[in-house]
């Protein structure tokens, strides 16, 4: 009897060929599979082309195939056109959760299985247990943990998922690489989304939404500046505000802390601590969830990545939102983004931030 296929999505990078030496060691066999998720652009950002270039050398070293298809057009209409709806609502969207549950561990993952895959595998930091059931773990490197981009993925397609690296602190992954002499053993990590790549981000955004300026007010609704556009800020920013210093305020750094969609008005306040860049809570809405739902009990939760976990209390309402409320006040909760929720080191999965609450500044625990 032959060993279980592992379709295994190589990007090119030394997480998914370290990934794709590991599954060899275990015995599977292995091809792979590069995804091309944005047609190339002029300008050169996307680096789409050398990426796949540097996955076809680790394929050929480890002597596995390497298949290349492209989802550009299920890319946009599942994921962009989404990242942009929300961006003109006023909101600040993370396409990397949706890229995952979408594209990743949804028509790659329908296509992996049309190959014959028995199991599909990432280079993601994160674990998998599949008995009795799929739960979603924490990859035990802290540092590099990616569970919360995994916490909207269907439980049906992680039961056939694995991740060959969850286990492994990216030194060792790097250590790994460089003693088989791969040719990505030293390459920078990607940063940002491909469809963006290192432009800046204004000049990509206004190719697609049409910037519409307004006036900068502060939590008392006095003039202190000129906004871009309300589309270019997100919550507790600091830099690019353009606020002058003023005899009637201190030296303070100002923040956003809230926007009103129907004045087109940017609203401030000065200090990291304003009162407004905190909220005691939340409504989350699409809740997707993977393991058991924390749901009239306390778990904790984290509202972006990399924020250390916070203990809350769930609750379900009426509406099948949920409504999450923190032992401690969290700082620049943001709607369009994803609220993770976890036991211990299982992910039990997310919801999309709708409505902050702040009970210091009522006028401003929003739904943007």
């Amino acid at each position: 009897m032959s060993s279980p296929l592992v379709i295994l999505g190589m990007s090119g990078g030394v997480d998914s060929s370290v990934a794709a030496h590991l599954l060899l060691e275990r015995g599977y066999r292995v091809e792979g599979l590069f995804m091309s998720n944005w047609e190339e652009d002029e300008d050169g950002y996307c680096t789409a082309a050398t990426d796949y270039q540097d996955a076809r050398k680790v394929a050929e070293k480890f002597g596995i195939p390497l298949h290349k298809v492209n989802f550009a057009t299920d890319y946009r209409e599942r994921v962009f056109q989404h990242f942009l709806e929300e961006y003109r609502a006023g909101r600040t969207p993370n396409p990397d959760v949706l890229c995952n549950r979408e594209i990743k561990f949804g028509v790659c993952f329908d296509y992996a299985r049309r190959l014959g895959a028995d199991f599909i595998a990432t280079g993601h930091y994160a674990r998998v247990e599949h008995t009795p059931r799929a739960r979603l773990l924490k990859g035990l490197d802290a540092g590099k943990d990616q569970s919360y981009f995994l916490a909207a993925v269907p439980p049906s397609a992680l039961a056939k998922t694995l991740f060959p690296i969850g286990h492994l602190p990216k030194e060792e992954v790097r250590r790994i690489a460089k003693s088989l002499a791969l040719p990505v053993h030293d390459k920078k990590d990607s940063t940002g989304i491909c469809f963006i790549g290192e432009r800046p981000f204004e000049e990509f955004l206004a190719k697609y939404l049409p910037a519409q300026p307004g006036v900068i007010e502060t939590t008392h609704r006095e003039i202190v500046g000129q906004h871009r556009g309300l589309m270019y800020y997100t919550f507790g920013q600091r830099q690019g505000l353009g606020i002058g210093g003023s005899r009637n305020h201190s030296e303070q750094p100002w923040y956003v802390v809230d926007k009103d969609l129907s004045r087109n008005v940017l609203i401030v306040g000065q200090g990291q601590n304003h009162p407004a860049l905190f909220s005691d809570g939340l409504t989350a809405s699409t809740v997707h969830w993977i393991g058991e739902p924390p749901l009239g009990r306390r778990c904790s939760a984290k509202v972006r990545y990399r924020q250390a976990d916070q203990l809350c209390f769930v609750d379900l309402q009426d509406d099948g939102r949920v409504r999450v409320m923190f032992d401690q006040p969290q700082r620049a909760v943001t709607p369009g983004q994803f609220v993770v929720f976890y036991a211990d080191d299982e992910c039990l999965g997310s919801g999309v931030i709708e409505r902050r609450y702040n009970r210091e500044q009522p006028s401003l625990a929003t739904a943007v």
